[in-house]
């Protein structure tokens, strides 16, 4: 057997599970050893998307909000959820909007990532906006959000000092800041 072709065998599947965001599946199977086992999956319904949201002062935008599944207060980009069958992009220009009230002008994909590949299918989409234009925030009735302007650099102390946490987060600034210490220019 190649190493690129599934080696588990389902033998059944159970939805156990399913609002509007997630659906859970259970699954009996035969493990890549030979052995009956038990598998778990998470079905998003949304694709994560994040936004880096760059002024020309190298000046980012972070998103403060109380966090339920956490139980905790998170500094993180601009971020939200593309249903599925819609446009990714179309989704971050609505979530910069909603979320920082900005509009912008220069969009460029950053980074495709899978969140928790060993329990959910969730795939993550980050951009690169640029060209900002300030706007009235619009956030949706189950949001508390402040909006942070800060530079860069002061992001990515956020990241190092691990006061950001969020994993698209996390991610994006890492990748952002790579990208200039390899002296490309972002747009």
């Amino acid at each position: 057997m190649s190493v690129t072709e599934n080696p588990w065998t389902v033998l059944d599947k159970n939805e156990v599970y399913d609002n509007p965001w997630i659906k859970v599946t259970a699954y009996n199977v035969i493990n890549p050893s030979g052995g009956k086992g038990i598998y778990g999956k998470v079905h998003f319904k949304n694709i994560a998307i994040g936004i880096v949201a760059l002024d020309e002062q190298e000046n980012t935008y972070l998103i403060g909000q109380f966090r339920f599944v956490i139980d905790a207060y998170t500094w993180e980009l601009p971020e939200g959820g593309c249903p599925e069958g819609s446009d990714p992009l179309e989704s971050a220009k609505r979530e910069l909007l909603e979320e920082a009230g900005l509009e912008a002008d220069n969009w460029k994909e950053l980074l495709r990532m899978h969140l928790s590949n060993s329990v959910s299918d969730e795939l993550a989409i980050v951009y690169l906006a640029s060209g900002l234009i300030q706007k009235i925030p619009q956030p949706e009735d189950t949001e508390q959000l402040q909006i942070k302007k800060l530079p860069l650099k002061e992001a990515f102390k956020m990241v190092e000092t691990g006061q950001i946490t969020d994993s698209i987060s996390v991610a994006a600034l890492q990748k952002t800041e790579l990208l200039l210490l390899q002296g490309h220019r972002l747009f």
